[in-house]
């Protein structure tokens, strides 16, 4: 299990820079292509937990460039969402883009850790939820938010 401090000391880890709502559009958008691609290839098994869970991560990343948070090292983008964003995320979208993040890693890179059916049709539905809470907040955020979590990330 990683924690903030460990991912802030990463070279890829965790790291503030300057908010960046261009970089967040787009990834916003690699989503959104994302979701498109879900129906492509839903016959796989694999493709299919693996582009659901970059659907939930991309849109993670959005509000993460919004709020100028950087990361490389996806489990840190992880637990930085479970302690800096619960204002925005409940506990049911956590443990979604976890549970996505597993079957993914299983699937590719593990073949033979078995992966239940019913984990990636729940994560293939949940993360285009996620997507569209993602950019709700996107539009809602303010700046006493971000500048709120900035402080909190520095603090850690």
């Amino acid at each position: 299990m990683v924690s903030i401090k460990w991912c802030l000391k990463q070279k890829k880890g965790l790291e503030l820079i300057e908010p960046n709502g261009n970089m967040a559009d787009s990834y916003i958008k690699m989503a959104e292509e994302s979701i498109t691609a879900l129906n492509a290839v839903k016959q796989s098994r694999m493709w299919t937990a693996v582009t659901s869970y970059y659907i939930f991560y991309q849109s993670l990343y959005a509000l993460m460039l919004k709020i100028g948070v950087k990361c490389e090292i996806h489990s840190c983008s992880l637990e930085f969402m479970k302690r800096f964003l619960t204002e925005f995320y409940s506990k049911e979208d956590i443990d979604a883009i976890k549970k996505a993040f597993d079957a993914r890693n299983d699937l590719q890179y593990y073949a033979d850790r078995p992966v239940d059916d019913k984990i990636i049709e729940e994560t293939s539905k949940h993360c285009k939820q996620f997507y569209i809470k993602t950019k709700d907040i996107l539009t809602k955020i303010t700046e006493a938010q971000i500048q709120v979590i900035r402080e909190k990330l520095k603090s850690a």
